[in-house]
C-alpha cells in the first residue's frame, strides 16, 4: 500500500509540475501565431467612445484628397468625430459649416443625431457655393424643400467603401441615390465626387462630397 501511495503522490507532483509548462507553451504558440497573423491572442472589445459597432472596426480608414485637411486632433479630427453623433460631429468640421446651418434650419439635428447606422453624403461649403446665392437663399428659406434636399443625402444603412463601386440606395427622402467608381475614386448620382470617404461618427458613416445632390427635375 505504501508503494502505491508513493507512486500516486509522484504522479500528482509530476502533473502539477508539467501542467503550467504545457499551458505556457500553448500560450506562447498562440501568441506566435497571433503575431504572425497581425492579431492579438487576447480578444479586444470595441471602444464605447469610438461609436463603432463590431463591423465598423474592420472597415477601411478615411480616404480621398480632402481628408488631408481634416485636423489631426480635437473634436474635428477623425477620432473626435467618431465620438459624436453625426450632426454634432459635422458641426466640429469647418468644411461642413453650411451643411450644419441647413440642417439646423430644417430642424433635422435631433433626427440625424438619434438615427442609427445611417450614411450621410455630406456636401462641403464649396459644394453649396456652386449654387447661385439667390437659389440657395430660396432653398434655405423653404423648410419643406430644404428638408427634402437634405434627407436626399441620407441613406438608412451604413455604406462601406466596397458598396460604393456600383450601388443603388433608398434615401430618407424616398428617392434613389446611385454610386459608382473604384479604388478611392467614387461618384454619387454621376454628379458629385467623394472627396473624403468613410468618415465614422458615433451613429453614421459620412462620405464628404463636392456637390449638392439636388432633386432631379
Amino acid at each position: 500500500m505504501s508503494t502505491l501511495r508513493f507512486r500516486r503522490a509522484a504522479l500528482a507532483v509530476t502533473a502539477t509540475a508539467v501542467l503550467p509548462i504545457a499551458l505556457a507553451a500553448c500560450s506562447s504558440d498562440m501568441d506566435s501565431k497571433a503575431k504572425a497573423s497581425g492579431t492579438s491572442s487576447t480578444a479586444s472589445k470595441p471602444s464605447k467612445d469610438s461609436g463603432a459597432d463590431s463591423g465598423t472596426a474592420a472597415m477601411a480608414t478615411p480616404f480621398g484628397p480632402a481628408c488631408a485637411s481634416v485636423p489631426k486632433d480635437g473634436k474635428g479630427s477623425f477620432d473626435g468625430m467618431a465620438k459624436d453623433p453625426v450632426a454634432t460631429a459635422a458641426s466640429n468640421n469647418t468644411a461642413l459649416s453650411t451643411l450644419v446651418t441647413a440642417v439646423k434650419k430644417a430642424g433635422l439635428v435631433d433626427t440625424l443625431n438619434s438615427a442609427k447606422n445611417i450614411t450621410v453624403f455630406a456636401p462641403t461649403n464649396d459644394a453649396f457655393g456652386k449654387i447661385p446665392k439667390s437659389q440657395l437663399d430660396k432653398v434655405l428659406a423653404d423648410k419643406a424643400m430644404l428638408t427634402k434636399i437634405l434627407t436626399g443625402h441620407v441613406v438608412g444603412e451604413k455604406i462601406s467603401p466596397d458598396k460604393l463601386a456600383d450601388g443603388s440606395f433608398d434615401t430618407l427622402a424616398k428617392n434613389k441615390l446611385t454610386t459608382s467608381g473604384s479604388g478611392e475614386s467614387y461618384m454619387v448620382d454621376d454628379s458629385a465626387k467623394v472627396v473624403c470617404g468613410n468618415v465614422q461618427t458615433a451613429n453614421a458613416t459620412v462620405h464628404i462630397i463636392d456637390s449638392v445632390l439636388l432633386p432631379k427635375q
